[in-house]
């Protein structure tokens, strides 16, 4: 094994904090530095106190350096400022995860570009349980098949669950402290506060917290030169949604739903609301259209059909299409390998859809 920046950072990470959490959850360390054997760091501490109850942490950390192979030596320095509070523990209770997403939104004159970022494209649905998030994730490849260099941002902030379905994981990099490096998955570059947490851990944050991570996600990740960045929005019509509006330059919204009346319901509010906002609606997908039986071929609706494109129609607004309901979307999110890097059926659906984004120049 080949003594690496990451190495070491592994090694180091679940080193448990007397306040809580673990030396890789806190971003204490600063400067590390590797030169023919030799490791480096900062522990970077808040106040003199804390430095005092972090020398177990300080002893542990010498001794897992010292045990990988090709370390000759560690020096560590620890630092502190004699003035400042003692740092808050780190846990879902409030509290920020690494790098510390979350606090107040930094106030912005309004909407701010996103270097590199051409398009940026938010896909909701009013409501949970319609396969928005399904249908982000398969989108995004789609486009990045078709030769689009797409972003995909998990904004869903309590339930994440674009790391699962992109078949991604590990905790992002960040060399300096302060900007994010991204992670990438079947040619999408990927971010998700669900990289920062434990899978299953949950975040109980206020409304503030939400609209700070969420300017974090979109300001503090180096994105890249991106044709279009998809936005996976979290059910319903909150602060997320509120704060992506004001906060970003964005080109317009998808909106996901399925074809029964108490879908439609909250689709309309979903539409109601990116009106309010000034954020132009794209179009309509019509998700979990049809079902068709694997073994005698029987099609049956099991949600009604058509009331997308009703919707639609009735809105004046644009319909993308129907995306079909099967088992194999299913596996292939739960796998990590969306169903649209395939050749079957629901990829060809999801090609066409990102087809008609690209003619469209949203894409």
């Amino acid at each position: 094994m080949s003594l690496s920046r990451e190495t070491v950072l592994t090694a180091l990470s679940d080193i448990p904090l007397p306040q809580g959490g673990t030396l890789g959850q806190a971003d204490l360390i600063r400067a590390l530095s590797i030169d023919e054997g030799t490791v480096r760091f900062v522990l970077e501490v808040e106040n003199a106190a804390t430095a005092t109850a972090l020398q177990p942490v300080e002893a542990e950390a010498k001794a897992r350096l010292e045990r990988l192979p090709g370390v000759t030596k560690v020096q560590i320095v620890m630092t502190a400022s004699a003035n400042a509070p003692p740092p808050k523990a780190v846990s879902g209770q409030g509290a920020a995860p690494s790098l510390k997403i979350g606090g107040h939104a930094k106030p912005q004159a309004g909407p701010q570009a996103i270097p590199g970022v051409r398009h940026i494209v938010a896909i909701g649905s009013g409501k949970g349980g319609v396969g928005k998030s399904t249908v982000t994730s398969n989108l995004a490849v789609a486009l990045a098949r078709a030769g689009r260099k797409v972003g995909l941002l998990d904004a869903d902030i309590y339930g994440p669950s674009q790391p699962r379905m992109m078949g991604v994981s590990g905790r992002p990099a960040s060399p300096d402290g302060q900007r994010i490096d991204p992670l990438h998955a079947h040619g999408v570059t990927v971010m998700s506060i669900g990289l920062m947490l434990k899978e299953g851990e949950a975040l109980v944050w206020r409304g503030p917290m939400l609209m700070g991570a969420l300017q974090q996600l979109l300001q503090q990740v180096n994105w890249g030169e991106l044709d279009v960045l998809l936005i996976d929005l979290p059910p319903g019509t909150g602060d997320v949604q509120l704060s992506l509006c004001q906060k970003a330059p964005v080109t317009g919204a998808i909106i996901v739903s399925t074809p029964q009346d108490v879908a439609l319901l909250d689709a309309r509010r979903a539409i109601d609301m990116f009106t309010k906002l000034k954020t132009p609606v794209l179009g309509l997908i019509e998700n979990m259209s049809t079902y068709i039986c694997p073994k005698c071929g029987h099609e049956e609706h099991l949600f009604g059909h058509g009331g997308v494109a009703a919707e639609a129609e009735t809105l004046g607004l644009p319909f993308f299409g129907e995306l079909p309901l099967q088992l194999e979307v299913r596996l292939a999110g739960d796998s990590g390998k969306p169903a649209a890097l395939g050749d079957g059926s629901v990829a060809q659906a999801y090609a066409r859809l990102a087809e008609r984004l690209i003619q469209g120049g949203i894409a």
